[in-house]
């Protein structure tokens, strides 16, 4: 198994559970700082679950021997496994999640992007976007809904610790 990838994956996850636990602590604070640290929090919560999920893909290219350092994105991933000419179910289920609108994977990429995005204006959910999504492109949200952020984050932990344990059980198979 891809000892450095996987030591770097399980350590973001760990961060990204440990500031989802600040996160929920900051919630149920009545400090000054309350919101900001919401926000601080909710961000850093992408980071790391963006960090393990790009370790993931370089755990997976050195798993096919393909240089890993080189792996940025999933498409960068994609082009090496072409190159070299090998298949991937792993490669393959993340980017049927990542191409999928209404997939946990598809939303904390826009939610993450969203970092880069400020707005003054309160945009509406959708199927496509995420509360996370929405709450950090806001310059000031009214933090109305921060604890379904808060769960939205727990279920893509959940769900991106269920998709790596089953991609790994399928790894050491052969």
């Amino acid at each position: 198994m891809a000892e450095v990838y996987l030591a770097r994956t399980n350590q973001k996850l760990t961060f990204a559970r440990l500031h989802l636990e600040a996160l929920a602590n900051a919630q149920a604070s009545s400090g000054w700082s309350k919101h900001a640290l919401i926000e601080s929090y909710q961000e850093s919560i992408l980071f790391h679950l963006m960090s393990a999920y790009v370790s993931l893909l370089r755990e997976i290219a050195e798993r096919y021997r393909v240089n890993a350092q080189s792996i940025k994105e999933i498409h960068t991933l994609q082009q090496a496994f072409d190159a070299a000419g090998f298949e991937s179910s792993e490669l393959s289920e993340l980017v049927a999640l990542q191409e999928n609108p209404a997939s946990w994977l598809h939303k904390l990429h826009n939610a993450y992007e969203a970092c880069w995005i400020a707005t003054d204006k309160a945009k509406v959910a959708s199927a496509e976007t995420s509360l996370s999504e929405i709450q950090v492109m806001q310059v000031n949200p009214d933090h109305s809904e921060d604890s379904g952020v808060y769960q939205e984050y727990a279920s893509w932990l959940t769900e991106f610790r269920t998709l790596i344990e089953r991609q790994r059980a399928g790894m050491q198979e052969w």
